[in-house]
């Protein structure tokens, strides 16, 4: 099982990115899939996760400014930004459990700055 995130960068505060997680190796459609984020100096932390049947939980620190969505046909996971603010500096991870086993991605690194 391979997660190969992508997207990051650095955007200005108030703009946007899309974060692209590949899977390989599973249906993704078939798993809950998360994306998580860790800051400088913190905790790894939940940001978003969408179930098998598509229905999307948010921190409240991102909600109605993220949208977590996927492509079945491309087995992809996405995660778009707006409206970015400073504290979302992070690198963001995609995850996700097989049998209770968590599998990451490598992480991308987002930086918003101005």
């Amino acid at each position: 099982v391979q997660l190969q995130a992508s997207g990051g960068g650095l955007v200005q505060p108030g703009g946007s990115l899309r974060l692209s997680c590949k899977v390989s190796g599973i249906i993704s459609s078939g798993n809950i899939m998360n994306w998580f984020r860790q800051a400088p100096g913190k905790q790894r932390e939940l940001v978003s996760s969408i179930t098998t049947s598509g229905s999307a939980n948010y921190a409240d620190s991102v909600k109605g400014r993220f949208t977590i969505s996927r492509d079945n046909a491309r087995n992809t996971v996405y995660l778009q930004m707006n409206s970015l603010k400073p504290e979302d500096t992070a690198v963001y991870y995609c995850n996700t459990f097989i049998r209770a086993a968590p599998y990451w991605g490598q992480g991308t690194l987002v930086t918003v700055s101005s």
